[in-house]
């Protein structure tokens, strides 16, 4: 009887390390992401949160250890670190739309480019995608013409249409206005409730308690806490922890 080879975790962080300068910003860091799990990154600002979401996928190198996606460890750079980075979607607080092509031409670009999808498959999936996030009707306008809200949420299906394995969300909401906030958490929320594996990093307390499997919680350059939202939000293990949660759920 031949035994299941385990599935790999979809992210693996193992001993990764990473200095700016003389600035320790990722300490050991050891995790992992099961497919179809939605994890949380809290912690104050400098924790290097945002470091290691950027890490995942390479836009910064680490100094030592392995991160790996869907068991495949991530090459340094050239043709296999592209072809791995189009397995993982990236949202970021600015939406890096291209500003002189309408939103349907920003969904269809990455698959047309990388993917080398047909045009017209690429366009029916964009407005499948547009749809989805909700904002099909908004397909040939421009960038400007839209809110943050709607710009956020094209960020997204563009990073969908690249039919990824992984999401990573770096602080996605932390540079709308308030009234917007709400619009792209449903949209994420809706992926999570789809199987989707994320990765998020905000400071959106609901949608960690509403959608996330796991809330891993840094400081420091440490995780410090990796627990459910339930156990981390109502027991917090560390001060570290019952300090940032006190700051944050009191205003």
């Amino acid at each position: 009887m031949s035994t299941a080879t385990p599935t790999p975790p979809m992210i693996k962080a193992a001993a990764v390390n990473k200095h700016f300068g003389d600035l320790h910003v990722l300490k050991d860091i050891d995790f992992e992401v099961p497919s179809g799990q939605v994890v949380v990154v809290l912690g104050p600002s400098g924790s290097g949160k945002s470091t290691l979401c950027r890490a995942i996928n390479r836009l910064e190198p680490i100094d030592s250890g392995e991160i790996s996606i869907d068991g495949k460890p991530l090459p340094a750079e050239g043709k296999a670190l592209a072809a791995l980075r189009a397995d993982v979607g990236m949202v970021f607080q600015q939406f890096n739309l291209f500003a002189h092509k309408t939103i349907v031409e920003n969904v269809t670009l990455g698959p047309t480019k990388v993917r080398k999808t047909g045009a017209d498959e690429a366009k029916t999936t964009a407005m499948e995608l547009l749809e989805r996030v909700g904002i099909a009707n908004q397909a040939q306008k421009y960038p400007a013409q839209l809110s943050g809200g709607q710009q956020q949420r094209a960020a997204i299906a563009r990073a969908l249409a690249m039919r990824p394995k992984v999401m990573l969300f770096d602080e996605p909401t932390s540079a709308l206005d308030p009234e917007m906030v709400q619009e792209v958490l449903d949209t994420m929320t809706e992926l999570a409730d789809d199987g989707m594996t994320m990765l998020v990093v905000t400071h959106e307390m609901g949608f960690a308690r509403r959608a996330a499997h796991r809330v891993v919680f840094m400081s420091d350059g440490e995780i410090v806490e990796d627990s459910t939202p339930d156990a981390f939000f109502t027991a917090p293990r560390s001060e570290r922890a019952k300090d940032f949660l006190g700051k944050i759920l009191t205003h």
